[in-house]
């Protein structure tokens, strides 16, 4: 059984047979980089080059059941240090917003307009995550993400 620890890097073989990569963030965030290869790739200073796709909470057995395998550690640039926002759309009260801010834990009531462009607070399934990378490299709009988005 792997263990979670923020920094490490780790390879994400996709259903399609193809490879991409992401980052064990804090707070059971995970990053995932805009790597979508053939081949693996060994090399971690290669993969942190690359520009970060998404941020989203991640079940950690994702890690911890060897679902995702860990490649290497590093320490995290301070640009993946702090978490984005994230918004809550309250579902016993629809129309009623707050922020949700996954470094303090403070929530915040908003208006709709604040929470557009930002992610649902959500703990995302790996195999939803495939989907989500395989979905945006094959340009096809994503059902978890649509099914997620502010409405």
């Amino acid at each position: 059984m792997a263990i979670r620890k923020e920094g490490a890097f780790f390879e994400i073989k996709l259903p399609n047979g193809k490879y991409s990569y992401g980052r064990i963030l804090p707070k059971a965030n995970f990053s995932f980089y805009n790597i979508y290869s053939e081949k693996p790739i060994i090399d971690i200073n290669e993969i942190q080059k690359q520009s970060v796709l998404f941020i989203n909470a991640v079940y950690k057995a994702a890690i911890t059941k060897d679902r995702w395998t860990k490649i290497g550690v590093a320490e995290l640039e301070l640009s993946l240090q702090t978490m984005p926002l994230k918004f809550i759309e309250d579902q016993l009260a629809p129309g009623n917003y707050s922020l949700y801010n996954p470094n303090t834990g403070v929530i915040t009531e908003v208006t709709k307009d604040k929470c557009v462009g930002l992610e649902r607070s959500a703990v995302w399934e790996p195999e939803h995550i495939e989907e989500r990378i395989i979905d945006h490299f094959e340009g096809r709009p994503n059902k978890w993400v649509e099914q997620l988005k502010i409405k």
